[in-house]
């Protein structure tokens, strides 16, 4: 049991550099496998099926991104939870937020999935489908196999989280080595050697999450985790709940937001695209060429995604222990990994787009071959700053100010993006849509470095503080 204590004291005397990589590179891992697990449905796709797959794939975006935002909301939520009150010393408390955090991802995912599954249609209609079209049976045949496995998809997410902020971030990454391993074994074999189309990639998804979720659920019932999950053993409390949900309440407004500006964009490629691009399905050419970029940022934004759960049982446990010297010297060092890797994804989205376009669609038609590089450069030019806007804004979670980072959050993926769309479509049609989100990258990133340097300021001085008793 000594050793379990150390996974999580270690958090508090180890040299900061020291444990963010050993926390940030499984995660980095994992999470790059995670996106490129998803990129790969959409390759195979694109590839195997056509471009219109891929737009019927671009139209259950939106919905994929809800179940997303649940997720975060109990997983994040949870696992932010467990970091602070382990620093705390409240290990009772951090294995009730375990227990609670399990039931809450369970019960959502199958709400959810009982609820969208009688509306597919209407929702993809309202989500920008055109009825009867290939697009929108594409994506009918990819949705409803994806609901099947929505809880293991949820539960999965949620207890890799839980099992990184306990001090095992390797646990972590294997989980995620399984599904997205797995997954890639699985589509070439369902999609090419069976034929069985988004159908096979869909069905290849839910068994590799459901892989992946009997790992963590293995290791969380296991004698080596420092909190152990007795799902049968815990005691219903709301507080308990609401203390989770508002851990996780950033996150899940940043999902639930880019669910939102997604459906907006989608409708705003369908209602611009033919006239701009000049072919009867631009509509559908241009939804196609946002996936494609869609996916090119979430393979770059996941290894920042998996800084910034490198990061969080660092920077949690420490707050907790009030050792704010620690605190700023973690987010300092996970702001420049994440701007690094930035740095990168700019310089490949702004000098090479042809080549991006060619991994996704080789055999794409002329149109998407054309538009689709230009689209790149008109929406990547700030794509350097998003790790420190994404690091940044989880800071504030984890120093027990969710609605300065709801707020943060809210700004790139909701305020400022959406009257962005709205105005500059409307002045330059397509490409103004485009335009859109280079405009709320810099209006949120200027607003975040405002609070964040405020924030470094209150660190700088508890720190002297503490030095000089």
């Amino acid at each position: 049991m000594q050793t379990n204590n150390n996974s999580a004291d270690r958090l508090g005397y180890r040299p900061i550099g020291e444990l963010l990589l050993k926390f940030s590179i499984p995660a980095i891992s994992g999470m790059l496998l995670n996106g490129l697990y998803n990129a790969v449905d959409r390759i195979f796709v694109s590839r195997g099926v056509g471009e219109l797959a891929l737009t019927g794939l671009s139209i259950v975006l939106p919905l994929m991104t809800v179940s997303m935002a649940f997720a975060m909301l109990f997983g994040v939520g949870c696992a932010n939870m467990i970091s602070m009150r382990l620093g705390q010393q409240r290990r009772n408390d951090a294995e009730n937020a375990l227990q609670h955090g399990f039931w809450l991802l369970l019960i959502s995912s199958i709400v959810l999935a009982l609820i969208e599954f009688p509306l597919i249609d209407w929702l993809l209609v309202l989500l920008g489908a055109q009825p009867g079209s290939d697009a929108m049976d594409y994506a009918r045949s990819y949705y409803r196999i994806i609901l099947a496995g929505q809880p293991f998809m949820m539960v999965g997410f949620g207890l890799s989280h839980s099992t990184r902020a306990q001090g095992f971030p390797v646990v972590s990454m294997v989980g995620m080595f399984i599904g997205a391993g797995l997954n890639m074994i699985l589509d070439p074999i369902f999609i090419y050697g069976l034929r069985w189309g988004v159908e096979g990639a869909a069905i290849a998804t839910i068994i590799s999450q459901a892989a992946s979720a009997f790992w963590m659920l293995t290791f969380c019932l296991g004698k080596r985790a420092v909190i152990r999950l007795r799902p049968f053993a815990i005691k219903a409390d709301w507080r308990v709940a609401f203390a989770v949900m508002n851990f996780g309440c950033s996150q899940f407004l940043l999902q639930f937001a880019m669910s939102s500006v997604q459906f907006l964009i989608n409708s705003s490629m369908q209602w611009y695209g033919a006239a701009a691009l000049g072919v009867m399905d631009g509509g559908d050419i241009a939804l196609a060429s946002m996936n494609i970029i869609g996916t090119f940022n979430m393979i770059f934004l996941m290894p920042i995604f998996g800084i910034n759960q490198g990061a969080q049982p660092v920077l949690g446990f420490n707050y907790g222990a009030r050792k704010f010297a620690r605190v700023r010297k973690a987010y300092l060092g996970a702001v420049s990994a994440a701007t690094l890797i930035c740095i990168a994804g700019f310089i490949w989205a702004e000098f090479f787009p042809e080549s991006i376009v060619m991994i996704f669609a080789p055999r794409g038609s002329e149109t998407l071959l054309s538009f689709t590089p230009r689209a790149f450069r008109i929406a990547e030019p700030l794509i350097f700053l998003a790790g420190f806007q994404i690091v940044s804004t989880n800071m504030f979670v984890v120093t027990g100010r969710p609605k300065v980072s709801i707020v943060l959050s809210l700004m790139r993926q909701c305020i400022a993006i959406v009257p962005a769309i709205l105005i500059f479509g409307k002045i330059w049609g397509l490409l103004g849509v485009v335009a859109a989100m280079p405009f709320a990258d810099a209006v949120s990133t200027i607003l975040t470095a405002f609070m964040i340097v405020r924030e470094m300021k209150k660190l700088k001085r508890g720190a002297a503080e503490q030095a000089a008793v």
